[in-house]
């Protein structure tokens, strides 16, 4: 078994398929509209995604939702990164937002940072060989 995608709920497709594709790096795997259900969708990824044994995240906009509450249950995405700081210093410079400098887990050693998304989604870089 292996994780194939995460569904995220986003309030406008665009601009979480800009976020993730021009600020995070990800590419544009495949989309779909269906109107006749109400919903639209976008898969993105690194690389080809799960072709290329990637996880990839759906990105869905339900007609007419423009936010939603994320709750308490959520957590975060984690993505690893070679370089927390020049990562963090990259998506500054195109507009993201950092909402935890990067530093040293709490209590730990491993250098991570916390960037959100536009719809309000956490995402944590992790430092590691990638």
């Amino acid at each position: 078994m292996k994780i194939l995608h995460t569904m995220l709920r986003v309030g406008d497709l665009n601009r979480a398929v800009r976020f993730y594709t021009d600020i995070m790096g990800m590419n544009l795997l495949r989309s779909t509209d269906r109107p006749e259900q109400k919903y639209s969708m976008a898969f993105v990824g690194y690389g080809r995604g799960n072709q290329d044994g990637q996880a990839e995240l759906e990105l869905t906009f339900n007609y007419g939702v423009e936010q939603y509450a994320l709750g308490t249950a959520y957590g975060h995405i984690a993505i690893a990164v070679s370089d927390v700081a020049g990562t963090c210093e990259r998506i500054r410079a195109l507009g993201g937002t950092i909402t935890r400098e990067p530093g040293p887990v709490a209590g730990g050693t491993t250098v991570i940072a916390f960037v959100q998304d536009p719809d309000g989604y956490k995402i944590e870089l992790i430092e590691r060989v990638t």
